[in-house]
C-alpha cells in the first residue's frame, strides 16, 4: 500500500513538469521566428548569410534608419493609425448601441436582425472580395479612400462585436435601468450613463482584438488603398519587401518597425484583457 502511494505521488510530480516543458517548448518554437527578426535587424547582407542565427559582434542602427526613410515610415504609421483608431471608436459605438436594442427591444424583427448578423460571421471575406472591389470600384468609383475603408471595417467588425455585446448585458440586471427611467433619464441617458460604463471589460476586449486585427491587415486596405500616400503599415511593408527583397538586414528592420507599435498597444493593455476576462466570468 506503501509503496502504491509512492508511485502515485512520483506520478503527480512528473505531470506538471512535463506540462511545463511542454509549454516552455512552444514558447520557445513560437518566439524563434521573431528571435530571427531581431537579431538580423541589426547585422548587414554578409553577416546574416554567414551566421543568420548568431548575434552580431556589434549593434547596427543604419538598417532602421534607412528602412524608416525608404518605405516612408510616418505616412504609413499615420494612416493606419487613423484608420484603426476611427474603425475601432465606431465598432465599439454602434455596436453596443445594436446590440442593446437587440436584447431590450426585443420583437420577430430584432431577432430576426441579430441572427442575419451572426450568420454572416460564417461567410469568408475572399466569397465576396471580387464584387465587393466591382462595386466601389468600377460602379461607385469609391476606391483608394480611408473613409470607405473605415466604413467597409465597421461593416465587416460589427458582427462579431454585436454578439459579444449581446451576450455580456444579459448579465446586467434590468431593474437598474429601470430605476434610472423612474429617475427621469431618457432611454439613450439610460445606455450611456447606466448600460454603457458597464460594459467598460468587454469594450477593452473587442478594442484589443479589433485593433491587432485592422492593424495587421493586409487583404482589405490591398484592394481599396491604391495610391502610395494612403499605404497603411503592412501596405508599405509589403512594397518594401518587393523593392528589397534580397537586403535582408533592411527587410527585417522594416517587419520590426511594423510589429513593434501594436506589440506595445498590446502589452500595454493586456492587463485589462485578463481583467476584463475575469469579470466577465464572475458575470
Amino acid at each position: 500500500m506503501r509503496q502504491f502511494a509512492v508511485k502515485e505521488r512520483k506520478r503527480r510530480n512528473i505531470l506538471p513538469f512535463l506540462r511545463h516543458l511542454l509549454l516552455y517548448l512552444l514558447l520557445v518554437i513560437y518566439l524563434f521566428p521573431f528571435y530571427l527578426v531581431v537579431i538580423n535587424a541589426f547585422k548587414d547582407r554578409r553577416a546574416i548569410i554567414s551566421n543568420p542565427l548568431g548575434i552580431g559582434s556589434a549593434v547596427k542602427l543604419i538598417n532602421f534608419h534607412q528602412a524608416f526613410i525608404k518605405m516612408n515610415y510616418w505616412q504609413g504609421f499615420w494612416n493606419s493609425l487613423v484608420i484603426t483608431a476611427l474603425s475601432v471608436v465606431l465598432i465599439a459605438f454602434f455596436s453596443s448601441m445594436t446590440a442593446y436594442y437587440f436584447l431590450r427591444y426585443k420583437g420577430k424583427l430584432s431577432k430576426f436582425l441579430f441572427f442575419l448578423m451572426v450568420a454572416s460571421m460564417l461567410i469568408p471575406f475572399q466569397a465576396i472580395m471580387i464584387p465587393l472591389v466591382r462595386i466601389y470600384g468600377s460602379t461607385l468609383k469609391l476606391l483608394d479612400n480611408k473613409w470607405i475603408l473605415i466604413y467597409m471595417y465597421l461593416g465587416f467588425g460589427s458582427s462579431l462585436s454585436v454578439f459579444v455585446y449581446h451576450g455580456f448585458m444579459k448579465s446586467i440586471a434590468v431593474e437598474l435601468e429601470e430605476a434610472a427611467l423612474v429617475d427621469g433619464c431618457t432611454p439613450v441617458q439610460t445606455f450611456f450613463k447606466i448600460v454603457f460604463p458597464l460594459l467598460r471589460p468587454t469594450t477593452i476586449t473587442l478594442v484589443v482584438l479589433n485593433v491587432l486585427w485592422i492593424w495587421n491587415d493586409f487583404l482589405l486596405p490591398s484592394l481599396v488603398l491604391i495610391s502610395r500616400t494612403n499605404r497603411t503599415l503592412p501596405l508599405s511593408t509589403f512594397y518594401f519587401h518587393g523593392t528589397y527583397t534580397s537586403d535582408y538586414g533592411l527587410l527585417m528592420a522594416g517587419l520590426l518597425l511594423t510589429i513593434i507599435p501594436v506589440i506595445a498597444f498590446f502589452i500595454l493593455m493586456q492587463k485589462h484583457v485578463i481583467s476584463g476576462i475575469l469579470q466577465g466570468a464572475i458575470k
